[in-house]
């Protein structure tokens, strides 16, 4: 890594309305490194990366490349100026190929009448090589999460950018994806290309980048040298106070009742899972962990009787279910959380109280017809409160929230309806420390006050952190469990790897 500054940001602001996003705030990027950008949800983070990318325009501020003054008016402008962004939220042609969604720039300002598709997939197939094995012909919407990921990086690669901006580029991505990208990010700063990453995982930081800036409340804090300091002074520089509660105390052994609140027995899917068994008792929090493509999602979505051909029985309070699709589910007290925010979990352009209310409209409807404002507001208020959402006006649209605050609104949309059995698919995904924090503490609120709380989790340290016990998915089965001191990395990653031929979980139900 070279000293030489190819990225300046000096004195830059920029406001919503009241609202300032960023107050004057520096950054520096030299040519060659990997420059990590930490800091809570509503730091700023994205607003200095949209205006890097052309996609805002400051208000006020220089932005120097190469000591030269420009504007950056478009992300075409960007783009042009050798600046590639890879968001966070996945933004590809769902109906389209792999290979068309890669090379669309420069599809778009081609001037062949008939498209190669033949050679359109070889060269992505080429690209492609370098992460995965996704096949360029494959229609997007017919991708995994993480492979669709894995996509918007590899459209990225074709750029032949100076720049990269990498925003949570592994929120989606298991371990062995992510620990190839790592590797291609190091060969591409060895090769002169700079890499702007945005993570609020504190090992990825440490373990891959040069260098960290922080950012809080729209204003810049620091820059330090990586191996100068500890994760820790990263996570208090973030939230301005020291964290040491990330995890809310576990169950203890005078609060087990032994009483069961969901009974799983010997639940299957042709092609995703098979003889699936397993109980979740009253006041404890179940962790789910698994390689992505175990099947964990898959069989709670089954349980749900959101996909699927299931058979089995759920028990839910002692009593036998007869679910036929999702709305059976909610009306039984059965809510899932999906880990696509997105596409799934909030509706960005509705207003936050729209969106609390859409599990069960009819809540806050008059003769299940017409939605009652008020009573809509009342709503939302309240769960706003109990989960301490920060927002503007309850009318503002979720989009306009930290992605912190979008998950607490997901999250109180499943409260909206009373709900006896919560399932969370990844609840923290793109979570600052100080939400994840919170989230935490909520979710053990809620299974102390009787709720049923299921968390699937790719991160291990979660899992462990917030769980009581911790069920174990390899191959569409499950594979063990481990709760106390047999809850650790290397026990969970041993049952999703290898399994455990001799696991005797749940012997007495067959």
């Amino acid at each position: 890594m070279r000293d030489d500054v190819i990225l300046k940001i000096s004195n830059l602001s920029k406001s919503f309305g009241p609202i300032r996003a960023l107050k004057g705030v520096d950054f520096q990027l030299r040519k060659g490194e990997i420059h990590a950008i930490a800091g809570e949800n509503g730091a700023g983070k994205s607003t200095l990366m949209n205006v890097i990318d052309g996609i805002l325009q400051p208000d006020d501020g220089d932005i120097f490349l190469d000591g030269m003054r420009v504007k950056i008016g478009s992300p075409t402008v960007a783009q042009k100026l050798g600046i590639g962004f890879v968001h966070q939220e996945i933004a590809l042609c769902p109906d389209v190929s792999v290979a068309e969604n890669i090379f669309m720039a420069t599809t778009n300002v081609s001037r062949s009448f008939l498209m190669d598709y033949a050679a359109l997939e070889k060269k992505a197939a080429t690209v492609l090589g370098q992460l995965s094995d996704i096949n360029p012909a494959t229609l997007v919407r017919n991708l995994s999460i993480s492979h669709q990921q894995l996509v918007e990086i590899a459209k990225a690669l074709t750029l032949d950018c100076r720049i990269l901006i990498l925003d949570e580029p592994t929120a989606a991505l298991t371990e062995k994806e992510a620990q190839i990208l790592f590797k291609i990010m190091r060969r591409l700063a060895d090769q002169g290309i700079s890499i702007i990453y945005i993570s609020h995982r504190m090992v990825e930081i440490f373990d891959n980048c040069d260098r960290v800036s922080v950012y809080r409340d729209g204003n810049y804090i620091t820059t330090q040298n990586v191996a100068d300091i500890q994760p820790s002074d990263v996570v208090n520089a973030m939230v301005g106070r020291v964290i040491d509660d990330l995890y809310p105390k576990k169950q203890t052994d005078t609060e087990k009742t032994g009483e069961i609140i969901l009974d799983v027995r010997h639940l299957n899917e042709r092609t995703r899972f098979q003889d699936v068994s397993f109980q979740l008792e009253k006041g404890e929090i179940l962790g789910v962990a698994g390689l992505i493509g175990a099947g964990r999602s898959e069989i709670v979505k089954g349980i749900c009787k959101l996909e699927g051909e299931v058979t089995g029985e759920v028990v839910l309070n002692g009593k036998t279910l007869d679910l036929t699709c999702y709305r059976d589910s909610i009306s039984e007290g059965i809510v899932y959380l999906s880990e696509d925010r997105k596409g799934d979990g909030v509706f960005l352009d509705m207003s936050i109280a729209s969106n609390i209310s859409a599990l069960k409209p009819e809540q806050v409807a008059s003769g299940f017809v017409l939605i009652q404002k008020h009573k809509e507001e009342e709503q939302a208020q309240d769960l706003g409160d109990r989960l301490n959402l920060k927002c503007g006006t309850l009318s503002d649209p979720v989009s306009s929230l930290s992605g912190g605050n979008q998950q607490k609104v997901a999250i109180a949309k499943m409260l909206s309806v009373n709900p006896k059995l919560i399932f969370l698919d990844e609840p923290t995904r793109g979570v600052d420390v100080g939400a994840k924090a919170e989230i935490h503490r909520i979710l053990r609120n809620l299974a102390r006050s009787g709720v049923g709380i299921v968390v699937i989790s790719s991160e291990l340290p979660e899992l462990i952190g917030v769980c009581d016990r911790v069920l174990v998915v390899r191959e569409g089965r499950i594979s063990g469990e481990v709760t106390g001191d047999q809850m650790t990395e290397e026990n969970i990653m041993h049952l999703a790897s290898v399994g455990d031929a001799e696991a005797t979980i749940h012997k007495g139900w067959e």
